[in-house]
């Protein structure tokens, strides 16, 4: 299922687990169900994908996120939906039907999940007013997380910024000759920016813009946390070299290295060929 990261909330005194996946957040069935019966939980799941209407709803969910949903054996599942022979378990829905809604696995988070409408779908039929209070708590845990996220790359873009003026006015002192012009300076300026940029981004600022005309702004703008953070070091990094009247062939050789060094770490890619492109990692040059 990939990495996860497990957080609980608390709704009407249950503990309901929730699964923080990249692609969508995961629910656990298997909780919800112990606020019905905890000695029965796994039977009411059962039960719920026996019903008729469960199997059409999850049918419909699967066609419109699921393209490798197999409508065929679902056809025959929809057929014997509803009748006393019929039974289903989570596991023998996934495994016929190439499901990706519902996930049933063992070990450190085991039990049965699913994806948050589907989730909703289950607590209905568990309990209608604890549907509302599991919606309730759950847009509250991704408005925390909401909010989190967006502090902590306010906080990065800010050291950025800050940073940036560190490394401008060591260009000032030892890369800009007195007697040039300001756009000669504003150029200097932008050559030292993309230093940065293809030590980090593998690719200068107008690179980045011919390849994505679709986009506003700039690759900092899209810039993920870990990386402002690096670009933040980066720049307090070349102000230093500067300093030290490093060339810029030598100066962006080693801002690549430690740009690699930073981003496996924040990362925990160990790899220098997993880190390419601006995506999750940097490339070297």
């Amino acid at each position: 299922m990939g990495k996860s990261n497990k957080t609980t909330i608390d709704v009407q005194g249950a503990a309901i687990t929730v699964l923080t996946h990249p692609k969508d957040d995961l629910i656990c069935l298997t909780d919800i169900a112990r606020v019905k019966n905890a000695e029965r939980s796994d039977d009411l799941v059962r039960n719920w994908l026996r019903n008729r209407n469960t199997v059409e709803f999850l049918g419909v969910w699967e066609r419109l996120n699921n393209p490798n949903f197999n409508s065929v054996e679902f056809d025959g599942i929809k057929a014997q939906a509803g009748l006393n022979s019929f039974a289903m378990t989570p596991r023998q829905w996934i495994d016929k039907t190439n499901a990706i809604g519902i996930v049933s696995q063992a070990g450190r988070y085991g039990g049965t999940y699913a994806h948050k409408d589907i989730a909703f779908e289950f607590a209905s039929w568990i309990s209608v007013e604890f549907k509302l209070y599991l919606i309730k708590e759950f847009q509250r845990l991704k408005t925390d997380e909401s909010q989190r996220l967006s502090l902590a790359w306010d906080l990065n873009r800010t050291l950025s910024k800050l940073n940036y003026r560190i490394h401008t006015d060591a260009i000032q002192t030892h890369l800009i000759p007195a007697a040039i012009t300001p756009a000669q300076a504003s150029n200097t300026y932008a050559n030292e920016a993309d230093i940065l940029n293809v030590a980090l981004f593998g690719q200068t600022a107008k690179e980045w813009r011919d390849s994505h005309p679709e986009l506003k702004g700039n690759m900092r703008d899209i810039a993920s946390i870990e990386q402002l953070l690096v670009l933040a070091n980066m720049e307090s990094l070349n102000a230093e070299l500067i300093h030290m009247q490093l060339t810029q062939a030598v100066r962006l050789a080693r801002l690549n290295e430690v740009a690699i060094r930073q981003m496996q770490v924040l990362t925990k890619a160990y790899a220098v060929g997993q880190l390419k492109g601006q995506g999750n990692g940097v490339k070297k040059v």
